[in-house]
């Protein structure tokens, strides 16, 4: 997990405005399957919302929890969605330069 300033999460915040949730938290939660989801996810965008329709009072805890499996960075958590952030293995293929 790499650490954010500021003027990087402003900029990684103005890249998801116009994204939409890719992985959803239903009455499942956070299952081994969610966590591949978010993972191949990731893989591919780097950016990525994830929306919480249930366990909305646990958000902050779960998000935690699959940022730290999966090695992602949370940039911010607006109402029920997170913009989590995990940059492509090989440098010539990032989508952002932070």
């Amino acid at each position: 997990m790499i650490e954010l300033n500021s003027k990087e999460r402003k900029t990684l915040e103005k890249a998801a405005h116009d994204l939409q949730p890719v992985v959803i938290v239903g009455g499942a939660g956070v299952t081994e399957g969610l966590v591949k989801m978010v993972d191949s996810s990731l893989a591919v965008h780097e950016l990525i919302k994830v929306k919480f329709n249930e366990y909305k009072d646990e958000k902050v805890e779960l998000v935690n929890q699959i940022c730290n499996q999966e090695n992602a960075t949370l940039v911010r958590i607006i109402g029920n969605v997170a913009i989590l952030y995990r940059p492509a293995e090989k440098p010539e293929d990032r989508k952002f330069d932070i």
